[in-house]
């Protein structure tokens, strides 16, 4: 999943898809690239099980699946909680070391 967010078109797809599902022409739209390379970027967020696909007739319309960004979700809050913890301690040691804090404040 992060190797097919890495690129900054695959994510853009992905931030405008989470608004309402696209037929392919719209999504490539917006890009200055040909239409087979907009299908390869949707085949490896497809193939990441981030979007699905469907066609009728003519007309392949293309959705973020439902859930698929809870994985990272769960990641990121996972990687916050250390991180807060750090700002926590940073910010106990920033008042104990502040000189207002060691001489009681301003008199």
């Amino acid at each position: 999943m992060f190797r097919a967010l890495a690129d900054p078109t695959r994510r853009a797809v992905v931030e405008r898809l989470a608004k309402s599902p696209a037929v392919v022409s719209d999504l490539a739209a917006p890009f200055s690239m040909a239409l087979p390379s907009l299908l390869q970027h949707l085949r490896v967020l497809e193939d990441a099980g981030l979007i699905t696909s469907q066609k009728q007739g003519r007309v392949r319309t293309v959705s973020l699946r439902p859930g698929a960004l809870d994985v990272l979700h769960l990641w990121l809050d996972e990687q916050r909680t250390p991180a807060e913890r750090q700002a926590d301690r940073l910010g106990i040691h920033l008042t104990r070391t502040s000189p207002d804090h060691t001489t009681g404040g301003p008199t």
